[in-house]
């Protein structure tokens, strides 16, 4: 589902002493289909934006667009439970939702609320756990039994459950070791692309936005600062270093070895190690001309 945000404003407690504008005059769309990031620092308007996807918070101003589904000051939306049904949402520590006496339980408990029948749900479920990597014989036990990266997995699996278009990521990997930050980011990437889903990640880590996303919105204080391509932004130093934000790693790393050995280096997906490769090859090109 295509997404659009017009003229968005979104005010906090309004016409009181704690009235906070979280949200100013926000204007962007997203295509169906696509991986897009949201980053910025804390207290930009990320968390406040995506509550406004399914419904959760609606507009003091302006209007979003979901789909057939509209968001506007003071207008009820028609069939909100099926928007919901549509916008799958993993927040911070999902696990922390987890509630049910079994596994199977727990991922059922979304589609069952929202009237899919049993047929539906026994038929979603070895996929799901399939794409989240957990193995069956986990489905009759508590999770509360479970690791806590496999409780993670599943109430992630409850989530696509639902058979969402479109996948919402609040800081998914928050607590995890850099492997698990690793695999879980891997099954987002497999899951949108397997799917065809649309997936939004909020996220402070630059290096995922890069590796993973198509396109990237920066937030700065409920206004769009940037948006773009990563490759595109995230060369733009001094713009980034203005609303707290470095740049990834491996850009960095690009920076060094234009400046060391001044051989630039495009990048297009590559880890450090392959870049040392390539660095490798041209230097090695270079002696060979001499």
């Amino acid at each position: 589902m295509d997404i659009s945000f017009k003229q968005v404003n979104y005010t906090y407690q309004p016409n009181t002493p704690f009235e906070h504008h979280a949200l100013r005059n926000l204007s962007f769309t997203i295509s169906s289909g696509s991986f897009v990031a949201i980053v910025g620092h804390t207290g930009s308007g990320k968390s406040t934006l995506i509550q406004h996807l399914n419904g959760l918070l609606r507009p003091t101003g302006g209007e979003v667009s979901i789909g057939p589904y509209q968001l506007m000051p003071g207008k009820k939306v028609k069939d909100i439970k099926v928007l919901r049904e549509k916008v799958g949402v993993v927040f911070q520590y999902p696990e922390h939702q987890l509630f049910d006496e079994t596994v199977k339980k727990d991922i059922a408990f979304g589609p069952k609320n929202f009237g899919v029948d049993y047929e539906e749900i026994e038929k979603r479920i070895p996929p799901i756990l399939d794409a989240v990597q957990l193995p069956e014989e986990l489905l009759e036990r508590s999770p509360f039994d479970l690791s806590g990266g496999q409780m993670r997995r599943v109430a992630i699996a409850g989530v696509l459950a639902m058979d969402p278009s479109v996948l919402v990521l609040d800081e998914p990997t928050a607590g995890l070791d850099p492997r698990g930050q690793k695999e879980m980011m891997d099954m987002f990437y497999q899951l949108h692309n397997a799917k065809g889903l649309t997936t939004i990640l909020v996220t402070h880590s630059m290096e995922d936005a890069l590796q993973y996303a198509d396109h990237v919105i920066i937030m700065d204080h409920g206004t769009k600062y940037m948006e773009g391509t990563p490759e595109d932004l995230f060369v733009q130093k001094d713009k980034l270093q203005a609303v707290q934000l470095d740049l990834p790693e491996i850009i960095q790393f690009l920076r060094k070895i234009e400046d060391k050995f001044q051989v630039s280096l495009p990048y297009e997906g590559q880890t450090i190690s392959e870049l040392g490769i390539q660095l490798k090859e041209h230097l090695k090109g270079d002696v060979t001309d001499e």
